[in-house]
């Protein structure tokens, strides 16, 4: 039976018992959100913030609690680096389970994230049950015009990994670049703000 808490954190299961997406935890509580679901992980999705109260109070419950904590920082308008990818998939493989995925609301970033578990865990014959965590109920998913792209990328990654796990695809020929291409060449060009480290583009 989904809690109070639930609702207000945006809270679901992505495989039960084993990943679970939410919100960040403004309203407190956080200690008891996460014992009542047994997590022993956070992959917090808005990177280190340690200037804000929300990140060192997020820590500081997870170092009391004994839950690791994880942060990887994915910007919903910028498409992914190589590199991010990789350190994403290579937390979810780390994180000791239950393990808990979070950005802000629970809606965008975090829709990415939990698709991008399924399709690792279970292979590309998941990708249709990986793509309803970009539904917009329960979820919430109601992309920004430049977070559109977060819901083409992994129909886009199987059409060119033709088979090859995601990990190895990612690893041996993935870039933001050609993914960029793509996206143009299919009439998406304003799905997406920016490359990795490159200003927005100016777009005619």
């Amino acid at each position: 039976m989904r809690s109070p808490l639930d609702v207000l954190y945006n809270f679901h299961w992505v495989r039960r018992g084993e990943m679970a997406r939410s919100a960040q935890a403004y309203a407190g509580m956080l200690g008891h959100f996460l014992r009542r679901h047994r997590i022993r992980a956070v992959i917090n999705l808005r990177g280190p913030n340690p200037k804000f109260f929300w990140w060192r109070y997020e820590s500081k419950v997870c170092r009391r609690l004994g839950i690791a904590h994880y942060d990887v920082s994915v910007n919903s308008r910028t498409l992914p680096a190589r590199e991010l990818l990789i350190e994403i998939l290579n937390t979810f493989d780390g994180a000791s389970k239950p393990a808990l995925i979070k950005c802000s609301g629970g809606q965008d970033r975090t829709s990415l994230a939990a698709a991008l578990y399924i399709v690792h865990r279970d292979g590309w014959t998941a990708l249709p049950d990986a793509l309803d965590q970009f539904a917009k109920w329960p979820y919430l998913h109601f992309p920004k015009q430049h977070q559109r792209w977060l819901r083409l990328f992994l129909p886009y990654a199987a059409k060119e990994a033709a088979g090859v796990p995601l990990s190895r695809w990612i690893a041996e020929a993935y870039s933001p670049e050609r993914f960029m291409a793509w996206l143009d060449s299919e009439g998406w060009s304003d799905t997406f703000r920016n490359l990795p480290g490159q200003p927005p583009r100016a777009l005619s």
